[in-house]
């Protein structure tokens, strides 16, 4: 039941928990995204996790990639899941310092539906809320999500303060999050930075849904193609 004084109900989130492991498999992204879950669905969110390794999702950059040549596509059907969400997570380990192969394949496919419009004409992920979790035991926390946030920003992502977090372990071979010894678990600036994150996004979705999304003005595609400049003067002609 949610808190009567935060309740996020009606907001939906969908979290992509992009490691390289198939089910059930243990993620030890997984073990992070559970305490951003756990606040969301206490406070009344409606929350799904994919793992986009589970399913048979094209390498690309268009909406559906069974019309470029691939036998088979489920980003389609997934991207419903994505289009209903007010609020996007994309979640995932550290590989060689940056974001793994599933991540990137992701914000691919993200983009490939990005030029699609609202209802109001606007790019389709104005309106929504997006923020990045990261895992690892090498350095480049701060790279991957910059290299999320930037890419779900560009795309129409509103992207709220601290809208990432995450944890890495000693520098080499060592346990990983889950594992026995790794501190992660345990460790204060990972648990706030992850709880300050989950919360302004919250925040962020429920201020654009009641506001009925991102004000439709200066921004809107539709009407750029219809002939509006919305103040912009050519310098060469002024």
């Amino acid at each position: 039941m949610a808190d009567k004084e935060w309740d996020f109900s009606g907001l939906k989130a969908l979290y992509f928990n992009c490691t390289l492991k198939k089910s059930p498999g243990v993620s030890n992204t997984e073990g992070l995204v559970k305490i951003s879950t756990t606040i969301m669905e206490k406070h009344g969110v409606d929350v799904e996790v994919i793992r986009p390794i589970d399913h048979d999702i094209a390498t690309g950059v268009y909406p559906d990639m069974r019309e470029q040549g691939w036998d088979t596509d489920e980003w389609p059907e997934i991207y419903k899941k994505v289009k209903a969400a007010d609020i996007l997570i994309i979640a995932g380990p550290i590989w060689l310092g940056d974001n793994s192969s599933v991540t990137k394949k992701i914000i691919e496919r993200l983009y490939a539906n990005s030029s699609e419009l609202n209802d109001k004409g606007q790019y389709a992920y104005y309106g929504k809320a997006g923020g990045a979790l990261i895992t690892g035991n090498e350095d480049g926390i701060k790279h991957c999500a910059q290299n999320i946030l930037y890419s779900l920003q560009h795309i129409g992502y509103a992207i709220p303060p601290q809208a990432d977090a995450g944890w890495v372990g000693e520098a080499g071979p060592g346990p990983s999050y889950l594992e026995k010894g790794s501190g992660g678990p345990q460790n204060d600036f990972t648990n706030r930075n992850t709880t300050f994150m989950t919360w302004n996004l919250m925040h962020l979705a429920k201020m654009l849904k009641d506001a009925g999304g991102y004000p439709a003005y200066g921004n809107q595609r539709s009407k750029w193609d219809a002939g509006s400049r919305f103040d912009f003067e050519n310098p060469e002609y002024r």
